[in-house]
């Protein structure tokens, strides 16, 4: 790295400002992660957004930094309205990537004899795996209406209610979205993908809820020790990832137009003000939709899933979303740099949205305790929900971190994984497992990642969000 690191306290580092930089480079980490954050080109990431016409204050790194297309996952970055710019690689090929919480008023004790079958009848309910079709095939006339309604289109089906709205990002619709701004290939892709999981890290989980740490937020958050749970990790498929594909190739054409230089091809952007910047900001969002209606369906069949199973009313279920939240995002939001409020583009790219008490964005039944922050883990150890915080408005532009982080490529991950048997290591710690594809189990083992439970506690620390409660996995389906 021909770069200087320096550190301001425990738990934020400086890349001060050289050459092309416009802004300084803040890491948010530990003195423990550190080394592992050292280890890969996502520093240089850092650096290389910090240079992007625009930026304002900081180019961000949360403590699950690892190293991604163009920005590092687990990047945030503010661009002015006047002369900053839009970046697909600052939002990822996962558009609106997400997470949803789902709480129930079960016991995980009494129900942990039917965990197993469980599992087992919700992987073959919800499709997994790469390039899984789901149960509905949407004309184009539909896939339109998908991307413009978001969640809402799948409530107007009848599966969900206006509670899930309120408790989703945005309320499951990003305004803006505009079908003509995607290609035919994207709708062909994303026709016959609604309703599935996807493959890689996504998955959905059966969890209980086995430590408290804030309990006048849990109680506002409906959660209690010993609570039977389900987190659904997924996003826009691959229509989502063909919208990406389309505008990184475009912008990558025309980028030298704009009059800078960039230091990696992989930032392909545009201006924000330009036709082909407000282009992707309505294919994004049409992406984004279909990822909230994508996880509100699957949300739907995992409600009927455990009421099939156990034999059980909804009315005793009681299965409810907690929180949507999605980490793969660019939106136009304010906030204040300098003492002044500003119109800023603000990417989170593997991050979260981590918004304080009393702002407007919470839904009204948290917004005294802030927003739900949920952050997943792998699926050997603990998942959390946090609390958003007001420093995070001040210091991270109402963001934080999105999970534990890669600290294996996949193939590394592979290669360490090499003749164990994943799936009964997985199930003599407790955790039943059913996956589509051969070798994801061996991706995702626990070792790829770095220890979530050190993630959440620097962003703790740091006050980014503050911790409520923790989860452990008992059963998991995967692609």
């Amino acid at each position: 790295m021909d770069f200087e690191i320096k550190k301001i306290d425990e738990w934020r580092f400086l890349i001060p400002k050289t050459g092309a930089m416009r802004v300084p480079g803040l890491i948010f980490s530990s003195s423990e992660l550190m080394p592992n954050i050292k280890d890969d080109q996502s520093l240089q990431q850092v650096v290389n957004v910090a240079t992007l016409p625009g930026i304002v204050k900081h180019s961000l790194a949360m403590p699950d930094i690892h190293w991604g297309y163009g920005f590092p996952i687990g990047g945030v970055a503010a661009f002015n309205m006047e002369d900053g710019i839009i970046s697909p690689g600052g939002v990822g090929y996962d558009i609106n990537c997400g997470v949803r919480l789902l709480t129930t008023s079960l016991l995980a004790n009494e129900i942990r004899p039917r965990i197993k079958e469980l599992v087992s009848v919700l992987f073959k309910e919800i499709p997994t795996g790469v390039g899984s079709r789901g149960r509905i095939r949407l004309s184009r006339k539909e896939e339109s209406e998908v991307a413009v309604q978001g969640a809402s289109w799948a409530v107007k089906k009848g599966m969900g209610t206006k509670e899930d709205l309120e408790r989703t990002e945005d309320q499951g619709a990003m305004k803006g979205a505009d079908p003509s701004a995607v290609s035919d290939r994207a709708f062909k892709r994303g026709h016959d993908q609604l309703g599935t999981l996807g493959s890689g890290n996504h998955f959905l989980e059966i969890q209980v809820v086995d430590e408290i740490y804030d309990k006048k937020i849990a109680s506002v958050f409906n959660l209690f020790e010993g609570q039977l749970t389900v987190l659904i990790h997924t996003g826009s498929r691959g229509f989502g990832h063909q919208i990406c594909d389309d505008f990184l190739k475009e912008m990558g054409t025309k980028v030298k137009e704009s009059g800078f230089n960039l230091p990696d091809r992989q930032l392909a952007c545009a201006y924000i003000k330009s036709d082909m910047g407000k282009k992707y900001l309505s294919g994004m969002a049409c992406a984004a939709n279909y990822a909230w209606a994508n996880r509100q369906i699957i949300m739907h069949w995992t409600i009927e899933t455990f009421e099939k199973v156990l034999k059980i009313s909804p009315s005793d279920l009681k299965m409810e979303l907690l929180y949507d939240v999605c980490h793969n995002i660019a939106k136009l939001e304010t906030h204040v740099v300098d003492g002044k409020k500003v119109a800023l583009c603000v990417h989170r790219k593997g991050a979260t949205r981590s918004l304080p008490p009393g702002h407007p964005d919470v839904p009204l039944v948290y917004r005294k305790v802030g927003q739900p922050v949920l952050i997943p883990g792998d699926m050997g150890t603990y998942s959390y929900v946090l609390a958003g915080s007001q420093k995070a408005m001040e210091e991270s532009f109402g963001s934080t971190c999105h999970g534990a982080g890669r600290l294996l490529s996949r193939k590394q991950a592979i290669k360490m994984s090499k003749g164990r048997a994943i799936y009964r290591e997985m199930e003599d710690k407790g955790i039943f497992v059913q996956s589509r594809g051969r070798t994801t189990l061996r991706e995702e083992i626990s070792e790829a990642y770095k220890d979530v439970s050190l993630v959440v506690e620097t962003v703790h620390m740091a006050g980014l969000a503050k911790k409520v409660a923790r989860f452990r996995p008992l059963g998991v389906i995967k692609g």
